[in-house]
């Protein structure tokens, strides 16, 4: 028998009752929307989630200070402050494929111009810092090395300190004040928006790291909270670490098997982790949607059973007047078929649209796949092949005779 009049006759027999050949196929419509939305919903978070590390900064790697042990107390990494000016000028002078490195002094402050005052964090660095960040100046100029020599008092704004204290007017160019100390602003940085783990990038003063130590902290340490580093390629990360790491213990005078007292860190490790836990959970999320497909596809089982039952007289007669049993066992399959792709189009456009609203109406970022649309809808046809072929089987076994009898 020709496929497409096997198709058509399918078609039409699944017509005689669109009620039930929907309720059929709800099944498979949720399953296939909830996939494909979950998917987009993961797929969103995770792409979110990488544009917002690779904000941090390129190639980025990250020294921290170790622990601390004194006597009877311990301390976790970044308490023992044995990160120096001459391990920084050391690490930039001796390590090959920097491009460009920047200590960083870390502190807090009220800032205040006219009326307007704001609580926000101090980050004192050099002036190739935003060249580590991959971070432009929205307006203004960087502070230079001699500013760093002479410990002046200049400052580089963060979006959300400049609109806090001067919404509407820029503050280049005019003096504010820090810990009651004038401060003179040189420029305003670019938006760079939250971390993923919340934190906004935007709420922070840049100033020369010496002016921070030694003005506002009044400390003659030259200390580092941190040392990042931009490398030329993430290519060389392993051989960059290895220098740096054989570096710091030579300088540190640490022992032979004895613990670093440091701690190297790249965007690479944080990337790979947080994209391997969002694919887990979309993993997750994904086999506890498929669940609906497979409740979907017994149903369509249970309803191809029920159709085989209900058209056995017709069945014997097409046997009797010399139909094959394998264009029966294809004619039922592909009433199955028919049924879960129907179910698979329409569940497309449901998690489709459902990706959409939730995009829109919690601002969740949403990352639609052409390939996962594709996948789904294969699988929805797959489910309808494997659920069908039961009900087909048992119509192509039935006794011409047999089935002429039943009434």
């Amino acid at each position: 028998m020709n496929f497409w009049l096997i198709l058509r006759l399918a078609i039409r027999s699944l017509s005689r009752n669109p009620g039930r050949s929907l309720l059929t196929a709800l099944g498979i419509i949720i399953g296939i929307a909830a996939v494909i939305a979950v998917i987009a919903v993961g797929q969103g978070a995770s792409s979110a989630l990488r544009n917002q590390i690779s904000s941090m900064g390129s190639n980025l790697l990250v020294i921290f200070p170790g622990s601390s042990q004194a006597g009877g107390f311990r301390g976790g990494a970044g308490t023992q402050q044995n990160l120096t000016q001459e391990d920084s000028e050391a690490i930039q002078r001796e390590t090959h494929h920097l491009v460009a490195l920047s200590p960083v002094v870390r502190g807090g402050a009220q800032s205040i111009f006219r009326e307007n005052n704001w609580a926000t964090s101090l980050q004192g660095v050099n002036p190739d810092y935003l060249r580590v960040r991959n971070w432009d100046l929205q307006e203004g100029d960087n502070f230079t090395e001699a500013d760093i020599r002479s410990g002046t008092r200049v400052c580089l704004l963060g979006n959300t300190v400049a609109e806090q204290l001067s919404p509407g007017e820029s503050l280049v160019g005019k003096s504010i004040r820090i810990r009651n100390m004038p401060f003179w602003v040189l420029g305003v940085l670019a938006p760079k928006g939250s971390t993923a783990w919340g934190q906004d990038q935007d709420d922070v003063i840049v100033l020369p790291w010496t002016t921070l130590r030694r003005t506002l902290q009044n400390s003659r340490f030259n200390n580092f909270s941190q040392i990042i580093i931009s490398l030329d390629s993430l290519d060389n990360l392993d051989a960059v670490r290895a220098e740096i790491s054989a570096l710091l213990r030579q300088r540190h005078r640490i022992a032979t098997g004895a613990d670093d007292d440091f701690t190297i860190t790249d965007m690479t490790e944080i990337t790979q982790t947080i994209t391997q836990v969002s694919t887990l959970m979309t993993l997750l999320l994904t086999v506890i949607a498929s669940i609906s497909l497979v409740v979907g596809g017994i149903g369509i089982m249970n309803i191809m059973l029920v159709s085989v039952t209900e058209r056995t007289r017709e069945i014997g007669l097409r046997l009797a007047v010399g139909a094959r049993r394998r264009d029966l066992l294809l004619q039922f399959l592909v009433e199955s078929m028919v049924l879960s792709g129907i179910g698979g189009l329409i569940g497309m456009g449901v998690g489709v649209g459902a990706a959409l609203v939730v995009a829109r109406t919690n601002n969740w970022p949403v990352l639609i796949s052409t390939h996962s649309i594709l996948i789904a809808f294969i699988f929805s046809a797959g489910v309808g092949i494997f659920f069908g072929f039961y009900p087909a089987w048992r119509a192509a076994r039935l006794d011409p005779i047999e089935s002429l009898r039943r009434e």
